[in-house]
C-alpha cells in the first residue's frame, strides 16, 4: 500500500489530550519522598523533567538513584498514578480537535510512554478511540525515550506518510521522536514542561491544543 498525501497527527496521551498534571505532580512526590526528597511544585517539575526519567530524579537528589531505587520509585509512581487519574479529564476542547480533524478527512493516531494494556482502556473510556488509526502504549521498561517507539509506529501506519506527520506532545522529547521518525512537531505548553525549555527543542510551542492543531496545519501545508 502507497503513502498517502493526507495530513496526519500523532498525538502524545499524558500532559497533552488527557490534562493529569496534578495525579503526575502527586505521583513524583509519592515517588520522591522514598528517598526522603521534599515536594515539589508543578512549576518545579516543569523547569526539570527531562527523559530518561532517572535523569529528572538525578537533578532532584544530586545524583542518579539506583537500580534498585529507580525500581522502587517507578513502582510507587504508577501505584499513586493508577489510583488519582480518574479525577482528570481530557484537556479543554480536546475532544472537539479531535472530531474536528478526522471529519475533515484526516487521520490521527496516539502515541503514549503510559503502559499499553492501562492507556487503552482510559482513552476508551473518553470514547475518543475512534478518532485514531492506531492506539500505542508504551510495552516494556519505563523512563526511556519516546524517540524509537515514534519510528516504529509511523513504520505500522502504512498509509501514513512521516513527512506529511505532525507529533503533538508537551515534551521535548515529543520533537526529539517526531525527528528521528521523520516528522515534524508541535509542542504544548500545558503539560510537563514549560515554554523556556520546550523552545530549545527548536520546534513551534502554543498555548492551546487548538493553537497545536493550527500550527499543525500550517507546517503539512
Amino acid at each position: 500500500m502507497g503513502k498517502q498525501e493526507r495530513a496526519h497527527i500523532v498525538w502524545d496521551w499524558n500532559g497533552t489530550l488527557f490534562h493529569d498534571n496534578d495525579a503526575i505532580i502527586g505521583a513524583t512526590n509519592a515517588a520522591s519522598a522514598e528517598l526522603g526528597l521534599a515536594p515539589i511544585t508543578l512549576e518545579q517539575y516543569r523547569a526539570l523533567y527531562c527523559v530518561p526519567v532517572p535523569r529528572f530524579y538525578e537533578r532532584l537528589m544530586g545524583r542518579l538513584p539506583t537500580q534498585a531505587e529507580w525500581e522502587v520509585m517507578d513502582e510507587i509512581f504508577h501505584a499513586y498514578y493508577a489510583e488519582h487519574r480518574g479525577r482528570c479529564g481530557l484537556t479543554e476542547g480536546a475532544a472537539e480537535l479531535l472530531a474536528g480533524w478526522r471529519s475533515a478527512g484526516r487521520s490521527q493516531s496516539l502515541l503514549s510512554m503510559y503502559v499499553h494494556d492501562e492507556l487503552v482502556p482510559l482513552v476508551r473510556g473518553f470514547g475518543i478511540e475512534p478518532h485514531f488509526l492506531r492506539v500505542e502504549g508504551r510495552i516494556g521498561p519505563s523512563g526511556g525515550s519516546k524517540a524509537e517507539h515514534m519510528v516504529r509506529h509511523l513504520r505500522q501506519l502504512e498509509e501514513v506518510a512521516p513527512g506529511r506527520t505532525v507529533v503533538i506532545g508537551d515534551a521535548a522529547d515529543d520533537a526529539v521522536a517526531a525527528r528521528a521518525a521523520g516528522a515534524k512537531a508541535v509542542l504544548y505548553t500545558g503539560g510537563s514542561h514549560g515554554r523556556a525549555s520546550l523552545e530549545e527543542a527548536g520546534v513551534p510551542v502554543v498555548d492551546s491544543l487548538a493553537e497545536a492543531v493550527e500550527e499543525a496545519e500550517r507546517l503539512v501545508a
